[in-house]
């Protein structure tokens, strides 16, 4: 091939490296606990000593999305090509195999390589990563025929650029709230709209398989050929796999329970004054500073005549626990505190404490407590 051949097919390359680095990262520091939250996920799916690295969760969200991002803007810029491209194809010898453990185990429902901005299946990942591995090789090949752009001190500031930009954003993400909202409970969504499944949906699919034994012998079935009423055979067991997901709606998980178990999701939902609902998915980790200004906004709610609710994934010792440590009697705790889906509540507000408020099922704000100097 060429040299104008080889530095048409290596910028191609590169280019298209640039933009899935830059897309990935950015995503990702858009979003600076999704990304913890999904890394947390892969420790707990690996188990064993993996879960030992829990702690460690948000360094390496952070690492990754600057790696990312830096990358990126260095591949674009061509910056260094030569080693740009030996990082890029090590980054990709280590996630392409994990990826196709990630599709044959399915541990985890998806990715996350590109945060809520775009959700991509498991095989989708992997073969996706077949494709940026073979750029990467490409790249290899052909960098020499690519001339640097750039000065020495230029491609040093533009390096500064990248880390300093991507600090920035992750910073204001996780001390705000993500300026991108990908996930459906952005303001000015209606959520009972989001839970509704259409008539026309199709339902999971699932295979079953019945256990019956005949002489001490066990045999597998289908529910077409098991011997229904055959005194002969005694069932044994029943398995379902789940062969094809079917639809599901965008909100899913979302039940609202009190104390005592009763269920006022639909009372909060079509309450046609605001309905303030501060999530705290675990009140062991919900930052103390933060916290003690739950008061205040409880009161400010309820001085306007609003309801206040608490919402937490734990359970009832640690919420009487938590209610004591910042001076809520055992009959508030229970009058203000109620239980959802931990994950619901991270997925909801990228904050612990965080905030949102629902108007007639439609959430009308959100924002990280940690913005709020008074109410």
């Amino acid at each position: 091939m060429s040299n104008t051949g080889k530095h048409i097919l290596g910028s191609v390359a590169r280019t298209l490296l640039a933009v899935t680095f830059i897309f990935s990262g950015f995503v990702k520091a858009v979003d600076p606990l999704g990304t913890v939250y999904k890394i947390e996920d892969y420790l707990k799916a690996f188990g064993g000593w993996f879960t030992d690295l829990l702690p460690l969760a948000g360094i390496a969200a952070v690492c990754l999305i600057l790696v990312e991002w830096l990358l990126g803007w260095a591949m674009l810029c061509n910056v260094r090509t030569r080693w740009t491209s030996w990082l890029a194809l090590a980054f990709y010898l280590v996630m392409t195999p994990l990826t196709l453990w990630i599709a044959l185990t399915n541990p985890v429902t998806d990715c996350g390589c590109f945060g809520d901005a775009l959700v991509l299946t498991n095989w989708q990942t992997y073969w996706k990563n077949i494709v940026l591995l073979a750029l990467c090789v490409v790249l290899l090949c052909t960098h020499r025929a690519i001339p640097p752009l750039f000065s020495w001190w230029a491609e040093l500031g533009i390096a500064l650029f990248a880390l300093i930009t991507g600090g920035l954003i992750m910073g204001y993400s996780y001390t705000h709230l993500p300026p991108l909202d990908f996930r459906p409970y952005k303001i000015g969504n209606n959520i009972p709209e989001l839970m509704e499944i259409p008539e026309d949906a199709e339902p999971d699919v699932y295979e079953t398989t019945l256990i019956y034994a005949k002489d001490g012998v066990e045999q597998e079935f289908t529910l077409e050929n098991y011997p229904k009423g055959n005194p002969e055979w005694t069932f044994v067991d029943q398995r379902s796999v789940l062969i094809r997901k079917g639809y599901e709606a965008p909100i899913h998980d979302f039940e609202i329970l009190t104390m005592d178990f009763e269920d006022i999701t639909y009372d909060i939902l079509e309450s046609e004054t605001p309905v303030t609902l501060v999530t705290m998915y675990d009140l062991k980790k919900t930052d103390r500073k933060q916290a003690a200004k739950l008061r205040a906004l409880w009161n400010a709610c309820w001085d306007k005549g609003e309801q206040c609710y608490f919402l937490t994934g734990s359970g009832e010792e640690e919420i009487y626990a938590f209610a004591e440590e910042f001076g809520w009697s055992m009959e508030e705790a229970e009058s203000v505190f109620c239980t959802i889906d931990p994950v619901t509540l991270k997925t909801i507000v990228r904050a612990n404490p965080g905030v949102f408020v629902v108007q007639n099922g439609i959430i009308i704000d959100k924002y990280n407590i940690n913005q709020k100097t008074n109410f």
